[in-house]
Parts: C-alpha cells; sequence; structure tokens
C-alpha cells in the first residue's frame, strides 16, 4: 500500500507539473495601467455579417460606445453609412473623440454616400477630431495615389476646420510618397504579424517602421492607425497568434509610446467572427476584448495563455480511477512496472483531455470542426493502442510479476506417454521441401505416433506422387491421403485426417509442411496433457536457413518477435493465439467443439478462441521445437499478413458477443476477452492510418488550392498521430532489445519489416471488413527470386501512395516555405506516414536482391531442404538435432 501510494503521488506530481509547464507564464511585462490612447471600432456583435447586410441596432451601437468610455482616449470609425454614421453622434453624447472614416472602393456610387455620410458628420459633431478618406484603397489597387488624392481634397474643402489623412500600410507610405502632399498627417498600418515578424522581434520591427516613415515625411505629424497582434489562428511565417503574444505585444508597445509620446490606434476593441472569410480564423480574434464584449487581453499583472489549464488538469485527475483499480489488481508486479504503467496511462488521459478542451481553447474553421470530429475516434484508438503496448512493456519489461511459466517437460519413460496423431496439409507444395518434413517426424523420439498426410487439390502429379512413395518406404506409422478436389482449404484438409485418426490417438498435433522437428518435440510437450483441463499445448513458430540472407533475416526476426513478446504475454492470462504449427490439441476436446472452422481463413485462432470460450487450459512452452521456411518474397510475406489480418475480423465478426466485457455467458475471463481485442486493436489502429492518410492528402490539397478555408493544420491533428507512431517504435525496440535479444541491426531490420506490412493490414481489415470471405491465401515457399521490376510490382500500391505523399510534402513546402514551424510540422508528418510505405518498397527490393554477403553463394530455402530431403531417414531412424540449427538465444528460457 505504501509503494501503491507512493506511485499515485509521483504521477500527480508529474502530471501536475506537466501541466504546469506547458502553461507557464509568459515572461514578466510591464503592466500597462494607463488609458489606451484609440482603439478601431466596429460594433458588430457574434451574429452580424456585413457582407451579407446584418449590422449592429443604435442601441447596440450606443451600448459599446458606452462599454469603452474611460477605457480608451478616442475610437475609430472606417464607415460613414449603413448605420455607422450614428458613431459620432452616440460617442459626442458620452464625450469620446472620434476619428471619423469613409470607406472607400471601386463602387463609385457607394463612395459618394460615404463621402456624404463622413463630410455631414464633420459638420455636426465637434467630437471628430480628424477624418480619414479610404482605408487600404491603394494597397487593394481600388485607386491610384491621383484618384483617391480628389477625394481627400474634395473633405478638405467642405471642412477646412478638420485634419484630413487616408490611411496605408507604411511600405505604401514609402513607395508612394507624392500620397502625402495632400494630407494632413500621415496615418499608417504597422502589424507585424502580416509580415511573418515573429513575436520575439516584432515591437523592434514596428518602432523601425514608424521611425522610417518619420524620418521620410519630416513635416507631418504620424499616426499609427493600426497597430495590433491577433490573439488566435494560425501562424503566418514565423508569427504566431496567441493570447500571450498579443498581451505582450499591446503591453510592450502602448508603455513605449506613452514614453515616446507617439499617436496611435489598437487594432481593433472587438473581436469580430464576420472577418474569417476573408482572413481566415486569424481575422476574428484582432480585439482588445472578446465578441460578448469580456475581458481577453491582460494589460497588468500575469499573461496565461490558458486560463482553462486548472481545469483541465482538475478534469484529468479522473484518471485516479482506472489508476487505483489497476494497482489494486496487479499486487504482484514489480514497482517499477507499474510505475511505468500509471505514468503512461496518466498521459494518455491528460491528451485526451487536451484534445477534448481543443475547440473551446482554439477556435477553428468549420472544415478545421469537421477534421477534428472525424479524427477524434481514431485519435482515441490510437490512445489506446498506446495503453495495450504500454502494458505489454509494464509486464514483459518487468517479468517477475508472471505467474504461468511453462517449460519443456522431459519424460524418459515411455510408460504414461498417450499416442499422438500428427496431422501435416500440404497443397502444390515442392516434393523436396515435404519430404524434408516427413523424415523429421519419422526421426521423433516418441513411442507411439502416427503422421497423417493430406494433399488436397494438387492436380499435378509431379508434386504429390512423391510424397506419396515416401510416406510409403517411411512405414505404416505414415499414411498418405491425396484429395484430387476438397473444399474448406487446410482446415479442410485438416478436418479430414481427423476423421482418419485412428481411435486410439488421444492428441493431435499439426505441422506446416516446410518444417522440421526436434526429435524431442512430443516427449518434452505432451506430459502437459495429463492435466485434464488442458487442451492446447503450443511452441513458438520458429524459421530456418535464413542466416546469411539479408531479406529472410529481418522476416525471421520480425516474426519472432510475437513469439518472444505477445505470447508470453498472452500466456500469463491463458489467452494464447493458436497457430496452426507446432501445436498440439487434445482429441476430445477438437472432437467437442467440431473440428476445425473451414469458414474462416485463420481456422487455428478461430480453433483457439472456441476451446477458451468452452473453458479449458492453454499451455504456452517458449521453446522452439520446429523451424519452417520464410516467404522468399515481399509478396508472400504481405500475403500470409493479409491473411492473419483478414482472419481476425471474421472471427471477430463471428464471435463479437463472446468478447464483450459483459456477457456472462461466455466461459472468457476479462484476461482472455481483453488479450483476444488488445491483440487485434493495433490492427485496426493500422487501418485508421489509412483514413487519416486520406485526410491530410485532403487537406494538404485544400492548402495547396483553398488556402482561405483550409489553414495550416493546428497540434490538435499533429501531435497525436506523431506521437502515436514514436511510442510504436519506442515500444518495438526497447522489447526487442530486452526480449528477443537481437542486435540493433536486427531490431531495426525487423522493425522495418514490420512498418512494411501496415499497408497490408489496413487493406486486410477493410475488405473484411466490407466482405464476408476471401480464398485460402497459401504462403508460396520457395519462390524463385524475381528481378527488380518484380521488386517494384510487388509494391506498387506501397509505391504510388509513397509518392503521393511526398509530393503533397514538398507543395506545401515550396507553396509556404520554411519560416512556419506548423508548416514544417505538417511536412514531417506527411514524411512520417510515409515510412510504413518505404518500408515496404525496400523490403520489397531488399526480397529480389542478390546476396549482400561476399563469398556466400545464393540458395533458396528449397535447395538448402533439398539436402535434408536426400538423406536416407527411415522408420526408426534418428535425426541430429544439428540438421535443424537453432538461434543460442532461442533456447533460452523465459
Amino acid at each position: 500500500m505504501r509503494k501503491n501510494a507512493l506511485i499515485v503521488l509521483i504521477v500527480m506530481a508529474v502530471n501536475f507539473g506537466l501541466w504546469a509547464w506547458f502553461n507557464r507564464p509568459a515572461e514578466p511585462q510591464l503592466d500597462f495601467t494607463g488609458q489606451i490612447k484609440a482603439v478601431s471600432f466596429s460594433p458588430y456583435r457574434a451574429n452580424q455579417d456585413p457582407l451579407v447586410n446584418k449590422f449592429p441596432t443604435a442601441a447596440q451601437i450606443e451600448e459599446d460606445v458606452v462599454f469603452l468610455k474611460g477605457k480608451v482616449g478616442a475610437i475609430r470609425t472606417y464607415s460613414s453609412m449603413e448605420g455607422m454614421e450614428a458613431i459620432p453622434a452616440f460617442a459626442d453624447k458620452h464625450g469620446i473623440p472620434v476619428i471619423a472614416g469613409a470607406w472607400l472602393d471601386k463602387r463609385l456610387k457607394r463612395n459618394e454616400t460615404e463621402m456624404a455620410g463622413l463630410i455631414k458628420n464633420l459638420h455636426e459633431h465637434k467630437n471628430i477630431t480628424s477624418a480619414i478618406v479610404g482605408n487600404e484603397a491603394i494597397l487593394r489597387g481600388d485607386f491610384k495615389p491621383a484618384q483617391l488624392s480628389e477625394y481627400i481634397k474634395r473633405v478638405k474643402e467642405a471642412a477646412p476646420h478638420v485634419q484630413v489623412s487616408t490611411a496605408e500600410p507604411w511600405h505604401v507610405w514609402i513607395n508612394n510618397p507624392e500620397l502625402a502632399d495632400n494630407v494632413d498627417f500621415i496615418a499608417i498600418h504597422i502589424l507585424p504579424y502580416w509580415e511573418r515578424v515573429p513575436e520575439e522581434k516584432a515591437i523592434e520591427w514596428s518602432m523601425q517602421r514608424y521611425h522610417q516613415v518619420v524620418k521620410r515625411f519630416p513635416g507631418k505629424h504620424v499616426l499609427v492607425a493600426e497597430i495590433g497582434w491577433p490573439s488566435n489562428g494560425e501562424r503566418w511565417g514565423k508569427a504566431k497568434a496567441s493570447i500571450a503574444n498579443e498581451a505582450k505585444f499591446l503591453r510592450q508597445f502602448m508603455n513605449l509610446a506613452a514614453q515616446q509620446n507617439i499617436d496611435y490606434c489598437i487594432m481593433e476593441a472587438f473581436d469580430q467572427p464576420w472577418k474569417r472569410p476573408l482572413e481566415g480564423v486569424v481575422g476574428a480574434h484582432w480585439g482588445i476584448w472578446t465578441v460578448d464584449r469580456e475581458n481577453k487581453i491582460p494589460l497588468v499583472g500575469t499573461i496565461l495563455e490558458d486560463s482553462l489549464w486548472p481545469v483541465q488538469y482538475g478534469v484529468s485527475l479522473l484518471c485516479l480511477i482506472p489508476m487505483l483499480y489497476f494497482l489494486y489488481r496487479r499486487k504482484d508486479q514489480p514497482f517499477q512496472g507499474k510505475l511505468f504503467f500509471c505514468l503512461l496511462l496518466q498521459t494518455v488521459t491528460s491528451s485526451l483531455v487536451w484534445i477534448a478542451f481543443t475547440p473551446i481553447t482554439i477556435e477553428f474553421l468549420p472544415a478545421e470542426t469537421a477534421a477534428w470530429a472525424f479524427l477524434l475516434p481514431m485519435q482515441i484508438g490510437l490512445l489506446a493502442v498506446v495503453l495495450i503496448n504500454g502494458f505489454e512493456m509494464s509486464e514483459m519489461l518487468w517479468p517477475e510479476g508472471l505467474k504461468r511459466r511453462f517449460y519443456p517437460l522431459r519424460h524418459d519413460a515411455d510408460e504414461g506417454l498417450q499416442k499422438v496423431s500428427i496431422h501435416l496439409a500440404c497443397c502444390k507444395e515442392p516434393p523436396a521441401m515435404v519430404i524434408a518434413t516427413l523424415n523429421s517426424l519419422a526421426a521423433l523420439d516418441y513411442p507411439d505416433y502416427e503422421v497423417i498426410v493430406v494433399d488436397n487439390n494438387t492436380h499435378d502429379p509431379a508434386l504429390w506422387q512423391p510424397l506419396e512413395e515416401h510416406c510409403a518406404k517411411l512405414g505404416e506409422r505414415f499414411r498418405f491421403f491425396h484429395l484430387e478436389e476438397w473444399p474448406g482449404y487446410k482446415a479442410g484438409a485438416l478436418n479430414f485426417a481427423l476423421q482418419n485418426t485412428s481411435a486410439d490417438s488421444r492428441i493431435i498435433a499439426v505441422v506446416d509442411s516446410d518444417y522440421q522437428v526436434r526429435a524431442s518435440w512430443l516427449r518434452s510437450l505432451t506430459p502437459y496433457f495429463d492435466k485434464p483441463d488442458v487442451a492446447i499445448v503450443q511452441s513458438p513458430q520458429d524459421h530456418r536457413e535464413w542466416e546469411g540472407d539479408p531479406y529472410k533475416t529481418v522476416c525471421a526476426w520480425e516474426y519472432d518477435g510475437f513469439f518472444r513478446i505477445g505470447m508470453v504475454h498472452r500466456n500469463e492470462r491463458n489467452a494464447i493465439i493458436q497457430h496452426g504449427t507446432m501445436t498440439m490439441i487434445r482429441k476430445a476436446v477438437m472432437e467437442e467443439v467440431g473440428g476445425w472452422g473451414e469458414w474462416c481463413i485463420c481456422e487455428d485462432a478461430e480453433l483457439g478462441l472456441r476451446v477458451f470460450e468452452r473453458g479449458y487450459q492453454a499451455v504456452y512452452v517458449p521453446e522452439s521445437f520446429g523451424q519452417g521456411l520464410t516467404p522468399d518474397s515481399y509478396a508472400g510475406f504481405k500475403g500470409q499478413r493479409f491473411r492473419w489480418a483478414y482472419g481476425a475480423v471474421q472471427i471477430l465478426k463471428r464471435h463479437w458477443r463472446m468478447l464483450l466485457p459483459w456477457n456472462k455467458t461466455s466461459s472468457l475471463d476479462n484476461g482472455q476477452k481483453y488479450h483476444f481485442i488488445a491483440g487485434w486493436l493495433p490492427w485496426f489502429a493500422d487501418a485508421t492510418q489509412i483514413a487519416v492518410l486520406i485526410v491530410s492528402l485532403f487537406w494538404s490539397l485544400g492548402m495547396l488550392a483553398l488556402p482561405r478555408y483550409f489553414g495550416t493544420p493546428l497540434s490538435i491533428f499533429l501531435l497525436p498521430p506523431l506521437g502515436a507512431f514514436l511510442f510504436k517504435l519506442f515500444h518495438f525496440m526497447w522489447l526487442y532489445k530486452t526480449r528477443v535479444r537481437c542486435g540493433l541491426w536486427e531490431r531495426i531490420g525487423a522493425a522495418i519489416a514490420g512498418l512494411a506490412l501496415t499497408h497490408t493490414i489496413a487493406k486486410a481489415i477493410f475488405q473484411g471488413l466490407t466482405t464476408k470471405n476471401k480464398p485460402f491465401l497459401r504462403t508460396p515457399k520457395c519462390e524463385e527470386r524475381c528481378a527488380v521490376v518484380r521488386g517494384l510490382m510487388m509494391a506498387r500500391e506501397e509505391l504510388f501512395v509513397l509518392c503521393t505523399l511526398w509530393v503533397a510534402a514538398a507543395g506545401v513546402i515550396a507553396r509556404y516555405g520554411t519560416e512556419n514551424p506548423d508548416i514544417v510540422t505538417w511536412a514531417l508528418i506527411l514524411l512520417v506516414q510515409s515510412t510504413p510505405y518505404l518500408a515496404a518498397l525496400c523490403l520489397s527490393l531488399l526480397s529480389v536482391m542478390p546476396n549482400l554477403v561476399p563469398g556466400v553463394s545464393r540458395r533458396t530455402a528449397c535447395q538448402n531442404t533439398c539436402q535434408i530431403a536426400a538423406a536416407p531417414v527411415g522408420l526408426g531412424a534418428t535425426m541430429s538435432v544439428a540438421s535443424v540449427p537453432l538461434k543460442a538465444e532461442r533456447k533460452d528460457k523465459v
């Protein structure tokens, strides 16, 4: 209890520290306690939009004027029509000076109405201190300087008592100095965000622009008519929109302006949601106050970016409920393992809270909101996979708490050993390979067994007749059956063997046609059947004759991880995957459950689940007693994995009700249900990656073609997939180092081989969900090596996706450059998403490359096997263990 309490305290402290660190206050800034000199004033509310003729009422305008009284020294308007002409009157009523404006553009008739409204107000209201005729009209290209000057002259002539100018960005004044000839003062816009200036340099840059204009026009007073920083939205180059950055910028500038007596007008009083279609999310968030007229920018005191983070931290503490349950159930697990998983559980929970709160703390465009909603279930799934991998790590990196450990049981006496019927199904296999397997079975050190060989659907006599002849040579223990046309694929052949099993056999053993077994296999494992509740005894699927072949080496190590890690972990809760080679099953149980399921292309795993549903036990002995051949090509490698993944979906579709936690009609316990769901969930996560990839490509296309509607993806879209991918590699490399004990390069190769199957697994999952059945995919052995072109063709789908992702990443960088870190991160995400496809291409090419070991002749697995097949092995003969080479580390006990 003390150790568990210490774990909880450590996790809570780390969690609080991370929330506090990521939400730490911005660096201290000088408070601004004075009055803001002036603000741009647009009185639109959340549901109002001048673009669709929805304007504020007179009462709302006056309400805003009253709100600003005392807070600002003056207000700047942009229009003198459509209700905005009433602003000077309300400001006059409440004693607020006005910088009155007229909006001018290419609509000449409308311009006349604007001019008339402005001139009328200049005559009627003495609180108008100056007038600004036109706003960025030259920048937009609506007028030439001479044309705009005519409008300015008309206002000056109509109201000579008022100072008149026009407002343009600083560089427009610098580039068009003749514009200053007809104005009374210079009104400049300085908006460093739109100039892609990073926030740490924004003040320095702004003051340089101001003094540049002052120096250029020494005889004119300079008003900074717009200056500010947005509080929300995407990055623009290196400029980042945030509340903290807006607060820092405004506090620094307004204090500096007070010191240097600079006239300015802050852009702007209130957030303006109606600007989103024009400028994106960022256009709506330049206000000092929110659109609801609430405080947004702290002008005094601490500057926090997310004031809701304490609430989010509090919600993340809900993790204590599953954490305490975990600690209660895992009493025997070592302290390090429990601490590791609890920290990971809290990290995942906090990540989910961050994802869920993001739409509250950050405003999205409609497309971003849709993407968030679409990706949310997938992100939850990715985080669930992280927890599954983490739970496996917590037990397999610190295995002291494991209880179900099984080892070979040497039974030297023949008395008491039950008769075993060994079933071998083959279809269109090279005879030499199968004969080598038969020879190894003939050499078994076991007193009472039979071997039933079933060759089904092989129409070429040259393939099956040598097997029939060899079985006859091996003696009466070996019986051969050839089924010319037989349904059910491998399951059908094994069911036929079951029907023809001798009546006195008590145990069914199954080996694949390419396996060579150790003589001690049966004698070492059959004693476990002395326990009446044991129905399955399984040893690993292992491989041989891969040494010196880089492609087969990485494949062999990729296979090995599941049997050294996953199967050992599943065995702890009696939930192993029963795989159809090197397996033994109690014959009575086989008959009880109805034999092999011919409807499923993974008949072995499906049978194992049905056995568990009947309440039986399985024993997994993690020592290799036989080795088969790895697929000779990448096509064979991924075809096999496609079958496994597709079969997993078939099994789930048939048995999902049995796996529901609340289903009490099944004999499966919660641990078994967990492993069968958690074991296949990562494959479904691979399938979701295709959906994420499609969204990524669609979004990238939108960024290139419709940048107004598709902004740079925010961190909410970037970090979870990237984090899950990195954790997957971390999980793989650490567990392989600890449990598989291969070298660094072997671990890297195995990781590449695993990644190369991502697309194939995803296809299998989608097809499994949308179709009822697929033909059984036989894993071909002893294929002849093919040309490089064949290597490219075997990975043609992956190559196409790879090129598409790389083109998208290059297009985004070419369009937006590398100044914006979010753009660079997005391009990196696209490249990360391409890694499984690059791995597939590399593995496919590796499978067709010449042997890379100098001086070693290239030999296929079949050529090596033929030497064994040629050896004279008869009934009662023995086979040297040396003829089935095993890696030394694979003999280690678990």
